[in-house]
């Protein structure tokens, strides 16, 4: 009797985890999660097979007594999963219960500062559409620029915004910062569809959705229409490529950081060879749709590590050599590559930068050495970040402020 009560227990404790385990993978915000939550007290206040096997003599009285412990067990884990909750939520800076939390990435000796409005917002009716935004609470008077920070696969806004620490970037710059999250509807890994029909005339597409998003955010706040810039990373980089491509009126800058250039590949099994083996010399049949300009429309700023065995080097490599003069943008004056060596735990890179009159830098490249498929600069508490790398954040919005849209000549 003892085993097989003992058995029945470890069975009921394992439900309880594997529950616990589902509960944790879960977005709070998601209107499931109460529903799960709720779930898991049943599972834990309810009787074990174990006790339901309790002998007769102990009657329910003895069952009454049994339960008390489990019920008190369950309260402690609720309260574990309230405080973790808030906790993660503050960590991110997203706004609970009505009050601000510091930003994501802010270190102790800038918690100081008023910290901006981190939100989850639904855009149009289908709750499935999501998009994080970051008000800084440092704007400066007027119009504000606007950034587009696209996540790359298996990634959220919130974990996103962490990593990159773009918010306490937008914190010193008084820029807004807009998060659309992929859903798993859409993606089953939350890539952005990158590769499929992106055009203007797809309004189903991903493109046609975060330009959409983008208007909506800055017919809500007060933006400048000649400051959105859009940038990503990895599949995030390669939708922010195929957004700057067809919606040239809108970004007037582009940030890629570990991703692959617009139009090269119309299917997974191209976009799987471009990803592993670059863009290569020449076109292959079946891979480029005919006619497709791969040209980026905009100025553009890229990161790429030298040993990403993710998306091929050569990738950042194509989209430097691949920029493209808007009509009415000035042709690059001079161009220069230098090269910077490690020091002091942080990674060597090579810059290339062409720059326009005025000393304005046109398209920068930047080859992290010894880096793979991550955020470089990013935080060292987050998966997909190089906290060694040069702070790819700064450096895309310095070149970002640099730019601003030209809309006659768009």
């Amino acid at each position: 009797m003892n085993s097989t009560r003992t058995s029945a227990q470890a069975h009921h404790r394992r439900a309880i985890q594997r529950q616990i385990a589902e509960l944790a993978s879960l977005d709070p915000e998601d209107k499931g999660y109460e529903s799960k939550l709720r779930q898991l007290g049943e599972r834990i206040a309810r009787p074990s097979g174990a006790r339901q096997q309790l002998p007769a003599r102990a009657g329910p009285a003895a069952r009454a007594a049994d339960a008390p412990g489990w019920r008190a067990a369950w309260g402690r884990q609720k309260a574990r999963l309230a405080r973790a909750r808030e906790a993660f939520l503050r960590a991110i800076g997203v706004t609970v219960e009505g009050r601000d939390r510091p930003a994501a990435g802010h270190s102790a000796g800038r918690e100081t500062r008023p910290a901006g409005r981190f939100t989850r917002r639904r855009f149009g009716t289908d709750p499935k559409h999501k998009y994080m935004l970051y008000v800084p609470a440092s704007r400066k008077p007027g119009p504000a620029p606007l950034l587009i920070l696209l996540h790359g696969c298996r990634q959220g806004a919130a974990d996103f915004a962490a990593g990159t620490r773009m918010n306490e970037v937008a914190d010193d710059t008084g820029v807004i910062v807009m998060y659309p999250e992929q859903s798993l509807a859409a993606n089953a890994l939350r890539c952005w569809n990158w590769y499929a029909l992106q055009d203007p005339s797809n309004s189903e597409g991903d493109a046609a959705l975060i330009a959409a998003m983008t208007r909506q955010v800055m017919g809500d706040h007060d933006v400048d229409p000649a400051r959105v810039y859009v940038a990503g990373m990895s599949a995030g980089g390669a939708m922010a490529a195929v957004l700057a491509r067809d919606y040239p009126r809108l970004y007037a800058a582009l940030g890629v950081h570990s991703g692959v250039p617009a139009g090269l590949a119309h299917d997974v099994y191209s976009a799987m060879r471009l990803m592993s083996g670059g863009p290569g010399l020449r076109d292959d049949a079946g891979t480029v749709p005919p006619g497709e300009d791969r040209r980026p429309a905009v100025a553009s700023i890229v990161f790429h590590g030298d040993e990403d065995r993710t998306v091929h080097p050569s990738n950042g490599e194509a989209f430097h050599a691949a920029f493209g003069v808007s009509p009415g943008r000035a042709q690059p004056a001079d161009s220069q590559r230098a090269t910077t060596p490690p020091s002091a735990g942080q990674r060597g890179f090579t810059r290339s930068v062409e720059r326009g009159p005025g000393g304005v830098t046109l398209r920068e490249l930047w080859i992290v050495h010894g880096a793979g498929h991550e955020w470089a600069g990013g935080s060292a508490t987050q998966r997909h970040t190089d906290a060694k790398g040069p702070d790819a954040s700064r450096e895309m919005m310095r070149f970002f402020l640099q730019h601003q849209l030209n809309r006659e000549a768009a």
